[in-house]
């Protein structure tokens, strides 16, 4: 299988399946001498892993990394670090009976397709579980920025069922079970899951995610556009339907008067590019939205086919999220880590002796 490998020069592959016995991946590129040890990915982990309230899947995983490879005496040694994630409670048989049976609005059909075979157990490869081992190594990409660049990396819930989120990004990760920023959200969105879960229905959700300090000048202006390998990243996540950099999809019903940024000594004046131009940054904040679809695995019957083409009718059973969206926030936060780190390393490489002939423009005072 191809496409299991992102990122250049700083690069993440990875392995295993939703139900198979463990989880992996092999992080290369990463500079020598950074402090790591489990702590540092532990924490990611815990934020994505599920199981841990009732509003989430109730699959009961303690996403325990291990460190196999690539760091001796507490630091990298900028050789491959090797990690791995046991899984403690899969469940196979659970998906026994829907093994000759399509699920509508998965990648069952396309995958059978493609290799003449699949894994029917909770989607195999396809399945969400796989970004764990994402966040792991986004946690690896994520404290190199912060040490090295002071770049902070901050997702949020933006937007669930009827609510949305009409405030500034917020400066620290919401600590919470959605990830909401707005206290006030946590409720409403406790009482739609609940209700979800009575209706054995589900709903799709929009993920903010921001990053302050990234400097002016990374990315570049054809086919490598920091915004373009953004939107790569973030739509390699299973579920995401859509991706918008800055003002997104606004951009097409405003006029150019409205969406240019004016630049002045003091700094830009707003950010409705998102913090990129041309493919490369502007040393503004990066702000980018995900829209995750509803969770297509749910107790509402459906028609389908089976693997033999004749017609059934399918009700999903077992554990899954009423809305995937949720968990989505710190995957998000973990593919722009990954994406911000290959990027500095190829600035760093062929632009790291240049001198720019002018001081950089600050970004706006929001930072947003």
């Amino acid at each position: 299988m191809t496409g299991s490998r992102f990122g250049n020069l700083f690069s993440v592959t990875t392995f295993g399946e939703s139900h198979g016995p463990a989880l992996g991946a092999i992080v290369d590129g990463c500079p020598p001498g950074l402090p790591l040890d489990v702590s540092d990915l532990q924490g990611d982990l815990d934020r994505r892993r599920p199981g841990q309230s009732r509003y989430t899947s109730q699959r009961h995983e303690a996403d325990r990394v291990e460190i196999l490879s690539g760091v001796f005496e507490g630091v990298t040694t900028g050789t491959p670090i090797g990690l791995l994630i046991t899984n403690t409670d899969a469940r196979p048989g659970d998906y026994r009976e829907i093994a000759e049976v399509l699920r509508p609005g998965h990648g069952d059909y396309p995958y059978l397709m493609k290799y003449g075979r699949r894994d029917f157990r909770g989607g195999g490869r396809a399945s969400a579980r796989e970004t764990a081992m994402r966040v792991a190594a986004g946690a690896i990409a994520r404290k190199y920025l912060a040490l090295h660049m002071g770049i902070e990396i901050v997702g949020w819930l933006d937007g669930i069922g009827s609510l949305r989120y009409a405030g500034m990004p917020p400066r620290v990760r919401p600590d919470n079970d959605f990830f909401a920023p707005d206290a006030r959200w946590l409720a409403p969105i406790a009482e739609l899951i609940e209700t979800l879960r009575r209706e054995g229905d589900s709903v799709g959700a929009r993920v903010g995610v921001i990053a302050y300090g990234v400097p002016a000048g990374w990315g570049d202006p054809v086919f490598d556009k920091l915004d373009a390998t953004l939107a790569h990243a973030l739509m390699s996540i299973g579920a995401v339907k859509a991706v918008e950099i800055g003002d997104g999809i606004e951009v097409a019903f405003q006029r150019g008067s409205e969406h240019r940024d004016a630049m002045t000594p003091l700094g830009f004046v707003t950010n409705h590019a998102g913090g990129i131009l041309a493919g490369i940054s502007t040393g503004q904040a990066i702000r980018v939205y995900l829209a995750f679809k509803p969770t297509s695995s749910i107790r509402l019957p459906i028609a389908t086919v089976g693997s033999d083409g004749k017609p059934r009718e399918l009700e999903v059973k077992g554990r899954h999220d009423p809305c995937v969206g949720i968990r989505g926030v710190p995957i998000a936060e973990a593919m722009m880590a990954l994406t911000l780190m290959d990027h500095a390393l190829r600035q760093r490489g062929q632009n790291g002796e240049v001198i720019p002939p002018m001081r950089p423009i600050p970004g706006t005072r929001e930072q947003e």
